[in-house]
């Protein structure tokens, strides 16, 4: 056997423990970014996913689209709009977020997991009421059709699981109660730390542009690895955590709150950042428990 042989056993050895820990546990990814835009990155997610799926641990993809939504506005002649990090969504943008999130990206994901070897079904938050919610309220916040959610259907979820099969979700939810009927525009974070915290996952990882929480954000070597759900408060007086982080680290408390025992912000940017989080002792990006 050459060198580079046992190497790739040595690998495989090393990934057992993990394997054998979190095979039958759920894990719900949020997928996003740059690494929803480069092919070789797109790839890479796409492999880690279904060899996730293959060693029993129990995958629930939950993805953005926002270039994809910007470049179909851009050609509509259309502004995109951005009251507080989130998209202002008016009856006309709700059409097109639903047209390119519940159909194109969540079908071209879909079918990168099946040419891989994978199966996976899409699904939208619409579809057997998937996810219902009502329109997002703030205080001098006018968001349009921007939704936050009230209820996850996890039977669906768990009969798609139990079948076999990665569920694909799109963040477009139902509308209930003065909404009912409406189709609503979720934030992909937020909904992936509903729909992690309904199924009582073991982790939530949620892929991002950046390496994790860095103490001097003008420092990458500055990672933080590992937080503590207490120390959050005084890492935003700190200013350590602040602006686009300050929205998934909340979603992470969200998470955590509701009886995830793991959430992670990991950089989408690095080939593979899903199986070196799961099955390496180091890791990557920042953990939050």
């Amino acid at each position: 056997m050459d060198g580079s042989s046992q190497d790739r056993a040595g690998i495989l050895v090393h990934a057992l423990p993990y394997i054998q820990r979190y095979r039958g546990k759920t894990v719900v990814v949020k997928y996003g970014g740059n690494a929803m835009i480069s092919p070789e990155l797109k790839a890479a997610v796409i492999q880690d996913i279904v060899l996730m799926a293959c060693v029993g641990i129990r995958t629930v993809l939950v993805h953005g689209g926002g270039p994809e939504i910007d470049m179909l506005l851009k050609k509509t002649g259309k502004e995109s709009r951005f009251v507080g990090g989130l998209r202002y969504t008016d009856d006309e943008t709700m059409e097109l977020v639903q047209m390119v999130l519940a159909g194109k990206v969540n079908k071209d994901i879909v079918s990168l997991i099946q040419q891989a070897g994978g199966q996976a079904l899409g699904l939208c938050g619409i579809d057997g009421s998937l996810l219902e919610g009502v329109r997002y309220s703030a205080e001098n916040a006018d968001l349009g059709l921007v939704g936050e959610i009230t209820k996850v259907n996890t039977g669906l979820l768990e009969t798609v699981l139990g079948g076999g099969y990665i569920p694909v979700v799109s963040t477009v939810a139902i509308g209930t109660e003065n909404d009912a009927g409406q189709s609503l525009n979720i934030n992909a974070d937020t909904a992936a730390a509903k729909i992690a915290a309904a199924l009582k996952a073991e982790k939530l990882l949620l892929m991002t542009d950046v390496r994790g929480v860095l103490k001097d954000v003008n420092d990458p070597a500055s990672l933080l690895r590992v937080i503590y759900r207490g120390e959050l408060d005084n890492l935003k007086r700190q200013g350590i955590v602040s602006e686009g982080m300050i929205p998934k680290v909340e979603c992470c408390c969200l998470a955590l709150d509701d009886g995830v025992s793991r959430t992670h912000i990991i950089d989408g940017r690095s080939p593979h950042a899903l199986l070196i989080e799961l099955f390496t002792d180091e890791g990557i990006g920042t953990m939050i428990v």
